[in-house]
């Protein structure tokens, strides 16, 4: 018999991600707040469109959202029309939204009075990974629900773990964010000084790629930066979402994450040139701006 699932958000990460769903056999109900966006879903790949989460979620053992925050969050899942009023006892909610680990915490318990499963389950890859089918995904919540859906995480997935329990695969997600905001910096100051060195960045990131200092962001995003062109990738806007939920968290735990604040506020300065939705790379926009060089 075939497992029937459902998807909440078709966003640039969800839409490929519940394509990839439907292209492995699963029965998929998807829901999208915009209805054209369903609609040219149903274009691509088998399966059907409901008007709300809870008519989605309806007869699906496991419902997946993808949404923007923790208020879209509550609202796909509690809200009135919300997935968990359509979801049968013993079915599981998997959440790739990046949110905050209190709201994963919340949903959990509300999921658990009515004998749902619930897993935060936030992805690292962006849009590429997504619709290459090759994400990261770190798991919170029950072993049991995680070992029961793993099979259907792999679809999309490339890596993924459980982390811990409810809320860990949020702080696992918080973590990556912080890394990816100082190595981004780092790197815009890098290409920032070969040119007010006068060396050729191009010639300077062949050379130090191949040792210590390469990343992913150096290797898939330095001729972007060199180039000035940010129409893609993931944007400063959710980047900033992110950044803000992991300096909260942060207040709460005690943690220390001063280049973090700093590269938070560099963001702000990069959305005040208007590249709210340019790609997280745009921090060297910034010192471009500061500093031209042409």
């Amino acid at each position: 018999m075939t497992t029937t699932v459902a998807f909440i958000g078709l966003g640039v990460m969800g839409f490929p991600m519940a394509g990839y769903l439907s292209r492995a056999g699963y029965r998929v109900q998807i829901y999208n707040r915009t209805d054209s966006r369903a609609s040219e879903w149903l274009e691509t790949y088998a399966g059907e469109a409901f008007s709300t989460p809870a008519k989605a979620a309806s007869g699906a053992e496991f419902v997946f959202a993808c949404v923007g925050n923790d208020e879209d969050l509550r609202q796909v899942t509690t809200g009135s029309d919300g997935a968990f009023h359509g979801m049968a006892s013993g079915s599981v909610f998997v959440d790739h939204t990046t949110a905050s680990a209190n709201v994963a915490r919340e949903l959990a318990a509300a999921a658990a009075e009515l004998g749902i499963g619930f897993l935060d389950a936030p992805v690292s890859g962006g849009q590429a990974g997504a619709e290459n089918g090759a994400l990261t995904i770190m798991v919170g919540g029950d072993e049991a629900n995680y070992q029961r859906v793993t099979p259907l995480l792999q679809s999309y997935a490339r890596a993924l773990n459980l982390m811990g329990p409810v809320g860990s695969g949020q702080l696992c997600k918080m973590v990556n964010q912080v890394c990816i905001a100082g190595l981004v910096q780092g790197l815009s100051e890098g290409l920032h000084f070969a040119r007010a060195a006068g060396l050729d960045p191009e010639q300077v990131v062949e050379v130090i790629s191949k040792g210590a200092a390469q990343s992913w962001q150096m290797e898939n995003r330095y001729k972007t930066m060199l180039a000035g062109d940010y129409e893609h990738g993931f944007a400063v806007d959710w980047m900033r979402k992110d950044l803000g939920i992991v300096l909260d968290e942060a207040q709460r735990n005690g943690a220390l994450l001063p280049v973090t604040a700093l590269v938070d506020q560099f963001y702000s300065e990069v959305q005040a040139l208007g590249g709210g939705r340019w790609d997280t790379s745009s921090l060297f926009a910034r010192l471009t701006n500061l500093r031209d060089f042409e």
